[in-house]
């Protein structure tokens, strides 16, 4: 008779190996990147220069950061080089490389989980048609990141972004050649919210001195999370203009609900509107209003697929696949990414190390620790901008995540003048959004059509609206 193995006996071994790599064996630091030609589910080989590698960020528990870095189309040694960040719950930076500004993207079409892995083709909106573009998996723990002792998975806003800070600083003492390039850092949604912060003490460490030095030029966020309540109280000015709360529903809101306090209602007669609210922004898709409205595709580790975890050995096979969503949603590519990143080839292309991460799933979920330490992420702004650095702020105008509204509405906070006035900004000759600049050269822009973020929906425009920016030139 087969034992059985308890269930809180398997909890405890899932333990031990997904959040101890200290258990693990041993692997030698800052070992060489690795130059990747070719990837599974891409025919031939790649048109584009990729390099993979592990940063270590926290020498004491053993904490290194994944990246992957793909060289521009045009000059790499004079393009500018963007550090990107994705949003998301400790979620991948392949979802920023996969189905936002990276050349490669999946090819939508039923896959049957029969070991091959989903297709790929290139992207031919890829913000590397102008710049070099360094993708970070961060937080530790994110996408391929790792730490070999357990203390390292736990930081938050401020901690990871200063281990993002020592990561550019040894990356660019590795990659000297690009040194002289011009360096932004960039992020959407929740790695919005780290942006500036994180621009800021780059610049710092400028001004100090230290070395390398970094030519630094400014930052882009889009659809960009800030930590104050703007980024969600706005849904309801926003959820009232595009006809999904009535007229009757917006102002009892506006007579019961104080402003600023819409989602932690004071009254009962607030509670019960925003009650209401709820039912109706669930009747739609957050990410983009017009969209079929789909499941979350990122499972959390639960008993069931803990059991599988530990027992089914079998490499490279998914252990806890998500859920298959129809494949006429936007993030059917989310489920896709599943069955590429976990297979036993694709991990030995990137040079995944052995034994650092049992599975790889797009986001965490809450399931490793995180402190949201940055409350809001505006003053950061407005000392970055002061300081005479660049900055761009975007956002779809479909997104209900974070609607353009409160964007909008704390660029207009900082009050600088306009040298700019709100006009529209075009693409083949019809308008692809609109946009201000103010002093300080900050500039605001929607995309029409887009969604969170903006990228995903709107592709062609973003790219569009990054080169005209990031070469200086106006929208």
């Amino acid at each position: 008779m087969e034992a059985q193995v308890p269930g809180a006996t398997l909890r405890l071994v899932f333990v031990l190996l997904f959040f101890f790599p200290a258990l693990i064996p041993f692997f030698p630091a800052e070992a060489a990147p690795t130059l990747v030609t070719t990837l599974p589910g891409f025919d031939g080989d790649l048109p584009f220069r990729l390099e993979t590698g592990y940063v270590t960020v926290d020498e004491e528990n053993g904490a290194e950061l994944f990246y992957y870095f793909i060289e521009s189309d045009g000059d790499p040694r004079r393009d500018p080089v963007v550090l990107w960040l994705t949003g998301g719950d400790r979620c991948s930076v392949l979802s920023g490389l996969f189905f936002e500004i990276g050349p490669l993207k999946f090819i939508i079409e039923p896959y049957d989980q029969n070991g091959t892995v989903p297709r790929l083709q290139y992207h031919p909106y890829s913000w590397t048609k102008v710049a070099s573009i360094l993708f970070v998996d961060s937080p530790v723990g994110a996408g391929f990141s790792f730490s070999r002792n357990p203390n390292g998975y736990d930081v938050g806003d401020v901690s990871s972004s200063l281990q993002l800070k020592t990561f550019i600083t040894k990356w660019f003492t590795e990659h000297p050649d690009y040194l002289a390039n011009p360096f932004y850092v960039g992020g959407d949604s929740l790695g919005g919210k780290l942006v500036p912060f994180l621009a800021q003490k780059i610049s710092e460490d400028i001004e100090a001195g230290s070395s390398p030095v970094i030519n630094l030029k400014g930052y882009l966020v889009g659809n960009p999370a800030t930590g104050e309540s703007i980024d969600g109280e706005s849904r309801v000015p926003f959820l009232h203009g595009m006809g999904i709360i009535s007229d009757q529903l917006y102002e009892t809101i506006n007579e019961h609900c104080q402003a600023g306090k819409y989602l932690t209602p004071k009254n009962m007669l607030c509670a019960q509107a925003m009650e209401k609210f709820d039912i109706l922004y669930d009747e739609i898709s957050h990410p983009h209003v017009l969209y079929k409205k789909c499941f979350y595709v990122s499972p959390r580790p639960n008993s069931a697929t803990i059991e599988r975890k530990i027992l089914k050995e079998e490499a490279g096979v998914l252990k806890s696949p998500p859920p298959r969503p129809p494949m006429d949603c936007q993030n059917y590519g989310n489920y896709l990414s599943y069955f590429w990143a976990n297979n036993n080839i694709t991990r030995e292309t990137l040079g995944i190390r052995k034994g650092t991460k049992d599975e790889w799933v797009r986001c965490h979920d809450g399931d490793l620790p995180y402190s949201s330490d940055i409350m809001s992420s505006i003053k950061y702004h407005r000392n970055m901008t002061t300081r005479g650095y660049r900055a761009l702020v975007y956002s779809g105008d479909h997104d209900a995540v974070i609607p353009f509204l409160g964007t909008q509405s704390w660029v207009r906070s900082l009050n600088f003048p306009i040298v700019d006035e709100w006009r529209a900004w075009h693409l083949d000759g019809q308008s692809a959004g609109f946009t201000v600049t103010y002093t300080n050269n900050l500039t605001f822009a929607t995309i029409k059509g887009g969604g969170h973020t903006a990228p995903e929906y709107q592709p062609e425009r973003c790219l569009s609206m990054f080169s005209r920016w990031i070469y200086g030139g106006p929208l």
